[in-house]
């Protein structure tokens, strides 16, 4: 396994040329193109804010807001701050839950590593968040929000943690998949759960307590939670032992799952 490990650099060529593959076939005869990656993120926050300006106004806007939440204190671009990185996060397992049998044809190559293909999907949805964060720049700089420098330079921190963590649960599932095709249908009500049990229509503390312990047993919640403290909350990021916590974690996953798709690889090519 560790052998396998250690030659992955020597495949960033192969990952940067498919990642490259992977972002101009995904809007390929469309007419804006990669302008998209501005479009989609601008129109989900649109139809956010609709929803909850408007249709459930009583709960998230106007006068009753719900502290923290104020005029300075807009509630679409909280709900941004934990939509973006969950978008990266959620399209990259969906895709990689059947990324070997796509690609079976390559990976019957006898000298193709078939860890890269779940290692681009994770990597061609994290250059779809990096495109997506202008306008969630925007929207912070317009609504004031309480951004310091000291906050700022924990945000690769929590890119990179998402990054191993959402790389190693797309080996994981890559290499289940192959034997068991179920998954790719029981995964989508999955990451539906999976997304309102994470704080990021709502904020960790309207939680209740018996909430809350369920909350944190819940990798991504700490991710949420960091990326609002740093993006959009005022007051030190105090959630820096729960994120390094769960970067220790998602290194111990990544090898796990390395070492699952690893014992499993002779298999790929007969399964697929």
């Amino acid at each position: 396994m560790f052998h396998n490990l250690s030659q992955l650099p020597r495949y960033r060529g192969l990952v940067q040329s498919l990642v490259a593959r992977e972002l101009k076939a995904r809007y390929r005869g469309s007419v804006l193109g990669f302008f998209w990656s501005f479009v989609n993120p601008l129109l989900l926050l649109l139809v956010y804010s609709i929803v909850f300006a408007y249709i459930m106004p009583a709960q998230f806007t106007g006068g009753t807001q719900p502290k923290p939440f104020s005029d300075a204190y807009p509630y679409p671009v909280f709900l941004f701050c934990g939509l973006l990185p969950w978008t990266w996060f959620a399209a990259s397992l969906t895709e990689s839950a059947g990324v070997l049998i796509s690609g079976g044809n390559l990976i019957k190559k006898v000298l193709f590593p078939a860890e890269v293909l779940p290692i681009v999907s994770a990597l061609a949805n994290m250059v779809h968040f990096f495109l997506g964060l202008p306008i969630l720049a925007l929207f912070l700089i317009y609504s004031r929000a309480p951004i310091t420098f000291g906050e700022l330079v924990w945000f690769p921190v929590i890119v990179l943690v998402q990054l191993i963590l959402t790389t190693a649960l797309a080996l994981l599932l890559a290499a289940l998949t192959v034997h068991f095709r179920d998954i790719r249908d029981i995964l989508a009500n999955v990451l539906t759960l999976w997304y309102f049990a994470t704080p990021i229509i709502y904020p960790w503390q309207h939680a209740p307590d018996l909430g809350k312990g369920f909350l944190n047993l819940n990798p991504f919640t700490h991710l949420a939670i960091s990326y609002q403290e740093v993006l959009f909350f005022s007051g030190p990021f105090g959630h820096w032992r729960w994120l390094l916590a769960l970067g220790g974690f998602s290194i111990g996953l990544f090898l796990f799952a390395y070492f699952v798709f690893d014992r499993l690889r002779d298999t790929f090519a007969e399964e697929v």
